[in-house]
């Protein structure tokens, strides 16, 4: 069985709970399970403060209010108040949709210290096309009055196949919204972006044009606006240090409850995930078999376990590894070590070809939002 025998286990610092699987949004990329459906269950409001004191107690600075759409939760002012008091960095990861100045007073009056505010793209059409929302007008408001009160404003673009031959409009928009910071986030292909993988992944041409006119524009902006451009992986030849490596820096909760190293690990097979309701966060990131799968580097295979590259990015994603390969142990086909590495060839390769098609022959998979709650 993989574990670990690491006895300097560090305690986590960024704490992502996931206050809820709703959302007024259908985006096709959204990192949510493909049947969060299947998960109804909410985390009590009390519960939630539990897990936000537990964590804290063990070592927790940084938190993250997300989803789903966290502005869904009527509770979230009372639970970003809770956090201020224990003393967390609180930051609210949002779509915008259903915020209003009112909320942001609230939110900032409770002691909520950060807003990340995502827009799909630059145009109203293609914008609510990706969100299956009319939200562009909307969450352009939003984003001006997170900066007339007091916020940095932090926009988040996820980039993809439908949205960057956009990349310079999306940089004259972050421009014209006064962002502070600027997160362009190619898309990471996990839960319903891998599952439209193919009508999502850009061309490498696509995705070296759009990331030589962002490389441009920070010269323009520098001083006035931070860019942070997320590389895809599929056109890396090393795999990213997933998470910081596993449980070593980063919780997540679910809405249920269910505790995680990385919001995409309620896949792999085996874990055997704890909850908060039957355990508690100390003896969840110390001692759980979920938490300890992956510590260390026991666990590797071959390239992976004599690799002298191995500190730096520990074989890379597991959840990449499983939904690739089939096997979660495997060295992260995105490494160019990797024996399975020619997958990352092959589904570039299918992207491509979809991407020549003149008819639509396979829709979007548009995530179902009929479970969302009414604001």
């Amino acid at each position: 069985m993989a574990g670990s025998t690491n006895t300097n286990i560090t305690p986590p610092r960024w704490l992502t709970v996931e206050l809820t699987y709703a959302c007024p949004l259908q985006c096709p990329y959204c990192s949510n399970p493909l049947d969060y459906a299947k998960y109804p269950n909410e985390l009590s409001t009390e519960d939630w403060k539990r897990v936000l004191s537990e964590a804290r107690k063990i070592g927790a600075l940084q938190l993250g209010f997300t989803g789903g759409e966290p502005l869904t939760r009527q509770d979230l002012p009372e639970l970003v108040k809770h956090a201020r008091e224990l003393g967390y960095y609180s930051n609210l990861i949002t779509s915008g949709y259903g915020m209003t100045e009112e909320k942001i007073i609230q939110l900032k009056e409770a002691g909520l210290d950060h807003i990340q505010v995502s827009i799909q793209a630059s145009t109203q059409e293609l914008n609510d096309h990706i969100a299956g929302t009319a939200s562009f007008e909307h969450k352009k408001t939003v984003a001006h009055l997170v900066k007339k009160h007091g916020y940095p404003m932090v926009l988040c673009v996820v980039i993809h196949r439908e949205n960057i031959h956009q990349m310079p409009e999306i940089l004259a928009m972050a421009e014209e919204l006064g962002a502070d910071y600027l997160e362009l986030a190619n898309t990471q292909y996990y839960g319903w972006a891998h599952a439209n993988r193919n009508l999502l992944l850009p061309t490498k041409e696509q995705f070296l044009k759009a990331e030589q006119i962002a490389q441009a524009f920070k010269e323009h902006v520098a001083g006035k606006m931070k860019i942070y451009y997320v590389v895809p992986d599929f056109y890396e030849d090393r795999p990213k240090k997933c998470m910081n490596g596993w449980g070593t820096t980063s919780l997540t909760i679910a809405p249920d409850g269910v505790a995680l190293p990385c919001h995409s690990a309620r896949d792999l097979p085996g874990l055997d995930c704890p909850n908060v309701n039957a355990a508690s966060i100390s003896d969840i990131w110390y001692e759980s078999k979920a938490f300890n799968f992956f510590r260390g580097n026991e666990w590797m295979q071959e390239p992976c376990r004599s690799c002298d590259e191995k500190e730096k990015d520990f074989g890379g994603c597991r959840c990449q590894a499983y939904l690739l390969t089939g096997d979660m142990y495997k060295t992260d086909p995105v490494c160019s070590k990797s024996p399975e590495h020619g997958v990352i060839q092959e589904a570039i390769d299918t992207a491509a070809r979809h991407n020549q098609l003149t008819t639509n022959e396979q829709p979007l998979i548009f995530r179902n939002s009929k479970n969302s709650r009414n604001f």
